[in-house]
């Protein structure tokens, strides 16, 4: 896959902790966090070789707020952000980082739902086959 940043997240804390000067730290890093979660998706879509309607398609996402989220004109709810995440078919450090990157809770494996959805992204699950293991847990589905 096609590196998003040139920098990683330790890195950028490496360099955060050593700089007594904070302007030049953000000016000279200005590219590492400066892009929007839309433009973050479409790098996702461009470094993944897909195209938007397929993500949106699989996604199972109402067409038109899908195509809202990825224009940036809404913010997309965890359950969307997560739908969004298993038809790119990211793996879990990446659903990770994206979860962080909009600002929603990450995955935690103590929590069944979460776990549900963990073990999706592990066996390369669809948003329809996640459903139906978290109806047969008594859980909400991811989107229904």
């Amino acid at each position: 896959m096609k590196k998003l940043h040139d920098k990683d997240t330790d890195k950028l804390f490496s360099e955060l902790k050593t700089d007594d000067d904070i302007e030049k730290f953000l000016s000279s890093n200005r590219e590492e966090f400066t892009i929007s979660l839309s433009e973050y998706l479409s790098k996702l879509l461009e470094s993944k070789n897909l195209s938007k309607a397929e993500v949106v398609r699989d996604s199972k996402i109402e067409r038109t707020y899908a195509y809202h989220i990825f224009n940036g004109n809404k913010k997309p709810s965890r359950t969307k952000l997560l739908a969004i995440a298993r038809a790119m078919k990211l793996d879990l450090d990446e659903t990770q980082y994206l979860l962080r990157y909009a600002g929603q809770a990450l995955l935690y494996p103590r929590n069944t739902w979460d776990a549900v959805i963990i073990l999706s992204i592990e066996k390369d699950l669809s948003v329809e086959d996640i459903n139906s293991m978290l109806e047969q847990l008594g859980e909400n589905q991811l989107l229904g």
